[in-house]
């Protein structure tokens, strides 16, 4: 019985390590799911562009995504990244690697259109690639996860640590959409791309985003569809408050005018002479 007690026990401390390795991070399926996330607000624009890049890069066959740069040439601002903090799930083997550091001295750059792009926050986007350690061949360079992630802002004190509540993992169904339109964006016309991710975009807009972006106009597309979405969603819920704030106004309108005619009803009746009879 003591033994039983014993292995109920061990077990119990098990899962409950299981259970406490493995984080709380949100997983994102969709470019959809993308528009729920405060891009440009409390989370840097430079992650989706950086995202988007990514997904330009890599390589998806079947079920796998291949990288096809070595993370530890510093290639792209990468390094290691310890985890220590606990910020992504512990598994046994994994090994992650930070890219995105724009100021890392490296012989293979970011793209231009992500490091120009001239805003204050534009270093504090970071993508987050988890790796299987093996010993030689190409499954070093096989992708076992990737997430979406920001440096706190110096003010707040936190050192080089990721943001936790902005960190988000990326599925690779998302990765997939986004490399549709980063990568046949330049091979199809918008207008494909536009009518599987976003019929809300008329033929101005297509043509505006097609004008002012060029040879990127995939990555414009991307920006529109997700920033505009929130906007248009955001702009829903408010209209939906104005109106609920409007109609509650209007209840207590009517309220305050039918107490006011009761109360004038009451008055001229308490004011006309009582006849005598009564």
């Amino acid at each position: 019985m003591m033994k039983m007690s014993g292995r109920v026990t061990v077990s119990c401390l098990a899962l409950l390590l299981t259970m406490t390795s493995v984080s709380a991070v949100r997983r994102l399926n969709s470019i959809r799911d993308l528009s729920d996330i405060d891009f440009g607000q409390t989370v840097p624009e430079q992650c989706l562009v950086l995202l988007y890049w990514l997904a330009s890069t890599v390589e998806i066959d079947n079920n796998v995504i291949w990288l096809t740069f070595d993370p530890n040439n510093v290639d792209y601002g990468s390094h290691h990244y310890g985890n220590f903090e606990g910020l992504l799930d512990q598994f046994q083997g994994h090994r992650y690697y930070s890219v995105g550091n724009i100021y890392k001295e490296t012989s293979v750059q970011l793209p231009a259109y992500y490091v120009n792009n001239g805003n204050e926050d534009r270093n504090r986007a970071r993508i987050i690639l988890g790796f299987r350690r093996v010993n030689a061949g190409r499954q070093q360079q096989r992708i076992e996860a990737v997430y979406i992630t920001q440096h706190f802002w110096n003010y707040q004190g936190e050192g080089t640590k990721y943001d936790p509540q902005h960190t988000y993992e990326i599925s690779m169904n998302l990765l997939r959409e986004i490399r549709e339109v980063s990568v046949r964006g330049n091979q199809m016309p918008l207008a494909i791309l536009r009518d599987r991710y976003a019929r809300n975009i008329n033929e101005f807009q297509l043509n505006d985003i097609r004008n002012n972006w060029g040879n990127l106009a995939g990555l414009g597309l991307l920006l529109f569809i997700v920033m505009q979405r929130r906007y248009d969603s955001n702009h829903i819920r408010y209209r939906h408050h104005i109106q609920h704030r409007q109609n509650d106004n209007a209840m207590l309108i009517c309220c305050v005018v039918l107490v006011f005619l009761a109360l004038l009803f009451l008055l001229l009746n308490s004011s006309q002479p009582k006849s005598r009879w009564q």
